[in-house]
Formats: C-alpha cells, sequence, structure tokens
C-alpha cells in the first residue's frame, strides 16, 4: 500500500538480457525505465462465465468506481539465486502460460459477464534500476503503485509488472493484480511455485482452472448449496440491524477512508494462550475482540460483520490459481457472561459464517433486494473482518516474549495510518496481517462514522481485552472500561 516513485538506469539491463526465441522481445525506453515483453501461449483459449468469486469482485469493483483499485492486490516475488533477466522473463512466461486466470479478460454481455481466456498474448515489464535502495523495498514501492491504478478489465491482462536491478542482475518483482483474476491464496500459490520455476523445474499443469470451476458452480449440487447459503443470511438479514451505526454522518476528513494499523506483540501472545485455554482457534479470539469492540463502540449488544472466506475445502480449488473467496456473515450477540464466552460463541458464529459463504452473488443479491423491499431498505452490512493469514500461529515470535508479562509487551505496542483513499464501500474493515515475528492489526474506517483518533482506540482495545482475559474473567459489562471505549456518537 505504498505509493512509489523510482527510476530506472539503462546500462545494467543490457549486459543480462538473453533472448529465448518467441519468448522475450527487444527491451524499448519506457516512461520510467526501459521494458521487456513477454510473448506467451497458454494450452487453451475460450469463454465461460464468471465464477461465484468473480461474480462477487465484478459487483464490488463496479459497486466502487474509481475506489476499486482498493481491490487490486500488490505482490511482491524474490528473484532467488543468481537469475539473469532471461531466466525471470522465463519464469515469468511460464507462470502465465500456467494459469489461465492471468491470461484473463473480463467484460459485460447481453447473456450476463463473462471471463474470457487468451491463448496467446503479450505482457510488458517494466524494467527498473533499485540504485542505492534495497531492492526488495523498491519492489513494494512498485507493486503499490501499479495497484493504483484501475484495471480495463475489457482488454487488459489482469497482472502489471516491474523487475527491480541490483548490481546489473534482477532481484525482485513487484506486481499488481485484479482482484477478479486472484485472492490472497492464489498470491500464496503463486510465490511457492515463483522458485521452482526460477530453478527451471517442469512441474505438471494444474488440473482444475477459473473456466472448470465456473462449470461446476452450474450444476445442481452447487445450486442446491448456493440455496441454503442464501437461506442461511436471509434467517440473519430479517432481524439484523439496519445500519453499521445509529448516529448520523458529520463531515468526514479528506481523505475520507482512512486505516489505522497496529504492531503488537502481546496481541499473539495473549491470543495464542487464550486460544489453546478455550479450546478455540486464534482466529475466532481476534474475532471475537474486534465484534466486542466494534458491538461497544455502536452501543449494542449484536455485532453483524462479512468475514472474507477462502473457500477452499475441496482439492481442486486448494490448488486453483483464482478468485475463491467469497464473504459469510457473522452474528454475534454478546453474552451476559464473559470473554470466554464471548469467544466460544464467535467460534460458532464463524463456522456458521463459513457454512453459508459459498453461493451465487446473483442470487444472493436477488434475496439481499427483496429484504430491502420488505424491510423499507436493505441492511447496511459494511463491516468487515478478514484474517489473511495462511497458519494460525506466529513462529517467528521470539522466544523470549513468551516468558515476559503481556501487559508489559503491550508498551511496546504501536499505531499509525497506514493508507488513505478518497472511496471505498466500507465504514469498518478489520484486517489481521500476515507478519509471522509481531501482531499487526488494521482497520479502516469511514471518518465520516468514525474518528481516526476512535480507530486507535478500537484497536488497543482489543489488544486491552486479550491481555486482561490471561489474568482474569472479564464480564462483558465491563468490556468497555477494559477496552478503554465507549458508545460513538458522531461527535469528533
Amino acid at each position: 500500500m505504498l505509493s512509489p516513485k523510482s527510476t530506472g538506469q539503462e546500462a545494467p539491463f543490457l549486459g543480462c538480457l538473453r533472448r529465448p526465441p518467441g519468448e522475450v522481445a527487444a527491451m524499448t525506453r519506457g516512461s520510467f525505465s526501459e521494458s521487456a515483453t513477454v510473448t506467451f501461449t497458454g494450452a487453451r483459449a475460450g469463454e465461460a462465465p464468471l465464477t461465484w468469486g468473480q461474480r462477487l469482485m465484478w459487483r464490488a469493483v463496479h459497486l466502487m468506481g474509481d475506489g476499486q483499485t482498493f481491490l487490486n492486490c500488490p505482490w511482491v516475488l524474490p528473484v532467488y539465486g543468481e537469475r539473469d533477466l532471461g531466466a525471470v522473463l522465463d519464469a515469468l512466461r511460464r507462470l502465465i502460460e500456467r494459469h489461465e486466470s492471468l491470461r484473463t479478460t473480463f467484460a459485460a454481455t447481453p447473456e450476463g459477464p463473462v471471463q474470457r481466456v487468451k491463448r496467446d498474448g503479450e505482457l510488458v515489464v517494466r524494467l527498473v534500476e533499485a540504485g542505492s535502495e534495497p531492492a526488495l523495498r523498491v519492489a513494494e514501492r512498485l507493486a503499490g503503485e501499479l495497484r493504483g491504478r484501475v484495471f480495463t478489465h475489457g482488454e487488459e491482462l489482469p497482472l502489471r509488472c516491474a523487475i527491480v536491478f541490483k548490481d546489473g542482475r534482477p532481484r525482485a518483482l513487484g506486481l499488481a493484480f485484479t482482484h477478479l483474476a486472484v485472492d490472497f491464496q492464489a498470491l500464496n500459490l503463486l510465490a511457492v511455485e515463483w522458485r521452482g520455476l526460477l530453478r527451471g523445474e517442469r512441474t505438471p499443469p494444474p488440473e482444475w482452472q477459473p473456466m472448470d470451476q465456473a462449470a461446476l458452480e452450474s450444476t445442481e449440487p452447487f445450486a442446491a448449496r448456493s440455496a441454503r447459503s442464501v437461506r442461511y443470511w436471509r434467517s440473519v438479514l430479517e432481524e439484523a440491524p439496519l445500519d453499521v451505526f445509529d448516529h448520523l454522518p458529520r463531515e468526514a476528513d479528506d481523505p475520507r477512508f482512512i486505516e489505522v494499523g497496529m504492531e503488537s506483540v502481546a496481541l499473539p501472545v495473549a491470543a495464542e494462550r487464550l486460544a489453546e485455554r478455550w479450546s478455540v482457534s486464534t482466529t475466532s479470539v481476534l474475532l471475537a475482540a474486534c465484534a466486542t469492540v466494534l458491538a461497544t463502540v455502536s452501543g449494542r449488544r449484536r455485532a453483524v460483520m462479512q468475514l472474507v472466506h477462502s473457500n477452499r475445502r475441496e482439492p481442486r480449488t486448494r490448488a486453483m490459481v483464482g478468485t475463491v473467496e467469497q464473504d459469510g456473515l457473522f452474528a454475534l450477540d454478546l453474552p451476559g457472561s464473559d470473554f470466554a464466552a464471548t469467544c466460544r460463541a464467535a467460534h460458532h458464529g464463524a463456522l456458521a459464517a463459513y457454512r453459508g459463504a459459498q453461493y451465487d452473488p446473483f442470487a444472493m443479491q436477488a434475496m439481499r433486494e427483496e429484504i430491502g423491499r420488505l424491510r423499507g431498505r436493505e441492511p447496511d452490512l459494511d463491516a468487515f473482518f478478514n484474517d489473511r493469514r495462511t497458519i494460525a500461529t506466529w513462529p517467528g515470535l521470539p522466544r523470549s516474549v513468551h516468558d515476559e508479562d503481556p501487559a508489559r509487551l503491550a508498551e511496546r505496542t504501536s499505531t499509525h495510518v497506514t493508507d488513505t483513499w478518497p472511496g471505498v464501500r466500507f465504514k469498518v474493515f478489520f484486517t489481521v496481517g500476515t507478519a509471522l515475528h509481531t501482531g499487526q492489526l488494521g482497520l479502516i474506517v469511514d471518518t465520516a462514522y468514525l474518528s481516526q483518533d476512535t480507530a486507535r482506540a478500537m484497536l488497543l482495545g482489543v489488544e486491552a481485552l486479550l491481555v486482561r482475559g490471561l489474568t482474569e474473567d472479564v464480564p462483558m459489562a465491563a468490556a468497555a472500561q477494559v477496552c478503554g471505549i465507549s458508545a460513538y456518537d458522531g461527535t469528533a
């Protein structure tokens, strides 16, 4: 989420470029640096309806307009070993040829939106010299810049790429993908595969692609699965609050939407201990704390949030590069007892949300519109929770912290504004980050409803609730006091 400004130098690239026939075209001068063109030829082309995950993203990008850049996915891939530019570009070519989602454009038709897989094509790759900076840092900035432009989905390939050089050799790739083509788990799959491709490994082609998934989702068993999920959502929406917050919007900051991030060693230490003590997952512990904070700030005993769910339960989708994620609907009524009961209730509520997170988004939207007609308008569901981790612990934590008092560890916690946007469609969005050596918790807020100071207090409140839960049975009646927050009325 960084905005780079990077320029390159020409000389280092010319000596390390080799040009396998038909794979890498001659380098040309670009606006920032030089560039190379990767020419690819995949196994098949075709057109198919969107998968359910793609349909969800299709609706999201059109709802968000220019703010859809928030949904673009920046990513960095290191160049392992002493590879020259030709080897790196060859590995990139093979990556694109293997995964149809990386060769796909998306378009509206009279019959509905479709995905169109290209067999042949070209990707222009920017080449940038890192200069005195670390190559990975430059790649991160370039990925942020590439992410910051709206994709032309009907014409443009779903990825952009820049290769960063250091001392005459490629060291890292900065990439940006449209969320229509990949989700976070897909990015992890690409990262694992990338290392082998750089070594020249010849792995079998993927057995399952998004066009195959779209065909499967058109079958009767999947229609029945979608119908069950829609029924579950309906049961929640029939009684859900119509608004995330009852107070009227105030004059928003400029930019209106901000993300406050927190880095805390106390957070993962406490979450791991509580999860083990109460036989739930660390995700459930964090979700329970975030939901408690949201309910407290909104002045309610019930929190309703959308949970981003990977939906990769089946072996075929676990290995597929594409967008499979969908949102589950989570509802938590804070118990009258203690935080332990809240964590157990959140665990069961999350399981129900995950079971109801596989559906045809078009059918789901039709149901939500029907609920809107019955209740006067659709309930506002602009509160989200997303645990982006792929493992449930933090194995990179220093061993020494496990012997320290988490309350003392909390003294080292830091918060900072990590990004801003003029327009996205969230009022509250909690994100658990992927760092293995520390706890990362981010919170995006709409400043027309929550101030920046309130967002910071909510993050610290999550930490405080977990830390206090280690030493006492925290009654939910005291949650506001423990978290150091109260119901927010919209004033500064």
